[in-house]
């Protein structure tokens, strides 16, 4: 049994691995692997019912067989929800998913957990593997090596290397989500794998410490202390120097953000560009997006204030300008791109941010997609949008790292 246990969790690591890869015409994802590799004493038996022998003696596949594992439309079980009346049938089934995984309607909200009973639950990732599993989605080739570093007291990293890359590559430094408190380099690892392959840069993902054990600004802190690491040592890990880039989602858009602030402040080297999808950027829990959700999965009103609670000190940090990214001093910031979601009580600021980047003389390119939520961005083997999203990111990174 603890084999299997063992067995069972590598190939979920693997999943998150490959979750969010978009390079495939249709939509491809993790979980196909999963019916296939969960018994080695089933291969032999599958094989046996999917082929049987034509009249020359030729194996031949079974068309029963085949058509059960063949990739289905994502389409959602239920109406949609009175939060989201526009949501996208593959937005709305994934939704359903952590709906189910969750516990249904009666389970404990999040904001209601502790942090450690939190970091124990679904994610958005979960339910996206879970919808890949359901919708016989299959699996796309791993197509980075990877290997892990310490690169400051308490601050590890992930680095993602296109396999057979040779000569010197750009580099993304890449922050995850998780409000500062939940989350890990694997739930964001489809987005990281994703970028990697579409842009052929090497991604240094940050595994910054996290609140209540490390309150503000550790997690900034230590997002800066990697990106200067990355500064120093781009050659010994097949990168260049003079091409580097950060990106971040959610509190990891935040910061992104703030490592440029903090890079153009303390003169070290500035970032080339930035990738900032559906950050954190302000403190206000009233702006139109706040209030226009607050029941909205898988990020909403109270969830937020639940990461402000447990990452800041005190309500006088959320006007810190490393927080409070829409009243920060933006003059002299790189290029950005940054990604939106309507279901998302982030919207607003994120919107604000583009425009206020504008107002400072930053370049910057700026789409907001309807019918999707928070999280949405790594999905692209499930959901549309996160395709189309990676692709208008990419087209930025590329142009900007080239």
């Amino acid at each position: 049994m603890r084999k299997r246990k063992l067995h069972n969790n590598h190939l979920r690591t693997m999943f998150h691995f490959l979750l969010g890869t978009a390079r495939w015409a249709a939509p491809v994802a993790a979980l196909g692997l999963l019916a296939a590799c969960s018994s080695s004493q089933t291969s032999t038996d599958t094989a046996s019912t999917t082929a049987k022998a034509d009249s020359t003696g030729m194996a031949q596949p079974n068309a029963a067989a085949t058509a059960s594992t063949a990739p289905k439309p994502v389409t959602p079980g239920k109406p949609k929800p009175t939060w989201g009346p526009g949501i996208h049938p593959e937005m709305q089934a994934v939704i359903e998913a952590l709906d189910s995984l969750s516990g249904g309607p009666t389970a404990k909200p999040m904001a209601q957990m502790t942090p450690q009973e939190a970091r124990k639950a679904p994610s958005a990732a979960d339910a996206a593997m879970a919808t890949m599993k359901k919708f016989n989605i299959p699996t796309p080739p791993a197509t980075a090596d990877t290997m892990s570093r310490t690169v400051a007291p308490g601050v590890k990293v992930r680095i993602y290397t296109p396999k057979g890359a040779t000569g010197s590559l750009p580099v993304i430094v890449y922050y995850h989500g998780g409000g500062w408190v939940i989350a890990n380099l694997d739930t964001y690892d489809a987005s990281v794998r994703s970028l990697s392959e579409q842009t052929g840069a090497v991604v240094v993902s940050v595994a910054y410490r996290q609140a209540p054990e490390n309150k503000f600004p550790t997690a900034h802190n230590d997002s800066f202390a990697a990106y200067q690491w990355v500064v120093k040592n781009a050659a010994s890990i097949k990168g260049d120097p003079n091409k580097i880039a950060v990106a971040g989602e959610s509190a990891g858009g935040n910061l992104a953000c703030a490592v440029s602030m903090m890079a153009r402040d303390k003169k070290v080297a500035m970032p080339k560009y930035q990738l900032i999808v559906y950050p954190i950027a302000g403190y206000d829990l009233n702006t139109p997006s706040y209030v226009a959700n607050t029941q909205t999965k898988p990020l909403n009103k109270d969830l937020m204030a639940w990461f402000f609670k447990y990452y800041l000190r005190t309500p006088a940090d959320g006007k810190s300008p490393m927080i409070d990214l829409v009243h920060a001093n933006l003059k002299g910031l790189p290029a950005a791109t940054i990604i939106t979601a309507q279901y998302d009580p982030l919207m607003s600021e994120g919107k604000m941010l583009a425009d206020n980047l504008q107002k400072a003389g930053v370049k910057v390119q700026y789409k907001n997609y309807d019918g999707v939520t928070h999280e949405f961005f790594g999905m692209a083997a499930v959901v549309p949008e996160a395709k189309e999203a990676q692709a208008f990111a990419v087209e930025g990174l590329k142009s900007a790292l080239k």
